[in-house]
């Protein structure tokens, strides 16, 4: 069992999917006083003075499409879908981030999940299997083709995110790698897709061996999180490395480099004003892996 609960997790929304397959129930709810429309700029959400999400009356919307979010205390919510998605890198996004970082945990989970669902909307809106439009079904939960009577629903991108320890005689160290998308001086915890054919704990060992040449053992899971950039599942683990030597793919990452518990501790208290690095920010489940590492230390 996992010690914390990452961001974008725990979405307060009833999915209420009983509604999303009855066009009839759902057209109610469309048209009651009491549905609430998501403000997003684009795809970033759009927060009050007290740093909470924005919700509008739904009136004025009828010919929109819009995805349902669910249900709020009993009053359905929907977004606007729109016409393109975000072709940028997540660390790029300084708006979003700006914006997310003002949302309490539970607003952030549902910004999440609406933002994941939206960008799948603006990414797929051509069918796959003949290629003519499709259209929004269940309540912008699926799309279907009515050339070719395919169904599409939103992809979950499954990725293996790993904390990789040499429990050395002098004291513990930890990999962490650095994209050259990042801000200058953060590290993270390495990361790699999980390829069709693939267990995590495969990937965990093919990821870290391609990346920075180190060969690992004992792989387990520690917490995941849904990561809405645009779609993944991270799936945090532990694994132990053979050894320090280090022999990296720069076609893939940009640096990688072990670091001390001291020095870990050091950058976490101290964030972005950290002497030896700076830490993933605190969405990411990279930030947790590393307080949870430094627990288990404790």
């Amino acid at each position: 069992m996992s010690a914390f609960v990452p961001a974008f997790c725990g979405r307060p929304l009833d999915r209420a999917d009983h509604l999303r397959t009855d066009p009839e129930k759902l057209a109610m709810l469309r048209q009651s006083h009491e549905a609430l429309l998501l403000r997003l700029d684009g795809l970033i959400p759009e927060t009050d003075a007290n740093g909470r999400l924005m919700w509008a009356p739904l009136d004025g919307m009828a010919g929109a499409e819009l995805l349902f979010l669910g249900l709020l205390d009993g009053r359905a919510t929907f977004a606007v879908l729109p016409l393109q998605g975000d072709p940028d890198p997540a660390a790029t996004r300084r708006k979003t981030w700006a914006a997310m970082a003002r949302l309490p945990a539970d607003e952030l989970a549902i910004y999440g999940g609406a933002r994941s669902v939206i960008e799948w909307h603006a990414r797929h809106r051509f069918c796959a299997q003949c290629g003519q439009p499709t259209h929004p079904a269940k309540g912008g939960w699926q799309r279907n083709c009515p050339a070719c009577g395919a169904e599409h629903y939103p992809r979950v991108d499954p990725v293996a995110i790993m904390l990789v320890e040499y429990p050395g005689e002098s004291g513990d160290q930890l990999l962490l790698g650095r994209d050259a998308h990042f801000p200058p001086r953060r590290y993270s915890a390495l990361a790699g897709f999980v390829e069709p054919g693939e267990s995590i704990e495969e990937t965990v060992a093919r990821e870290v061996f391609e990346e920075a040449g180190v060969r690992v053992r004992d792989v387990r899971y520690i917490a995941s999180q849904p990561w809405p950039f645009p779609s993944q599942l991270m799936i945090g683990c532990m694994a132990f490395a053979e050894s320090l030597d280090l022999a990296l793919d720069t076609t893939e990452i940009e640096d990688a480099r072990w670091f001390t518990r001291a020095e870990v501790e050091q950058a976490m208290a101290a964030g972005e004003d950290s002497a030896t690095f700076i830490p993933p920010p605190r969405q990411a489940i990279a930030h947790d892996l590393l307080r949870w590492w430094l627990e288990q230390g404790a």
